[in-house]
């Protein structure tokens, strides 16, 4: 299955683009997404592993399951003063 990742902050600017599609197997994890993202896409390495991914409007720990009409968000940390 597609599926659509908004990217947001430092994501977006790796990536240089607002969303990334990225193809998993029926039944995949926020975790199996989250390891597909880095090996499609290697410049977001560096924040994939500690961003949050919220499904709709609700956060996801790396056990939840991924569905082909999900909307999902890779959102990574941010600092500020």
């Amino acid at each position: 299955m597609k599926v659509i990742v908004k990217l947001f902050a430092g994501a977006r600017e790796l990536a240089g683009a607002e969303e990334v599609s990225v193809e998993l197997t029926a039944g995949a994890t926020v975790g199996q997404l989250r390891e597909q993202l880095i090996a499609n896409y290697a410049q977001l390495r560096p924040l994939v592993g500690h961003a949050m991914f919220a499904i709709g409007a609700v956060y996801c720990d790396d056990s939840v399951e991924v569905s082909e009409q999900a909307e999902i968000a890779c959102i990574p940390p941010v600092s500020g003063g």
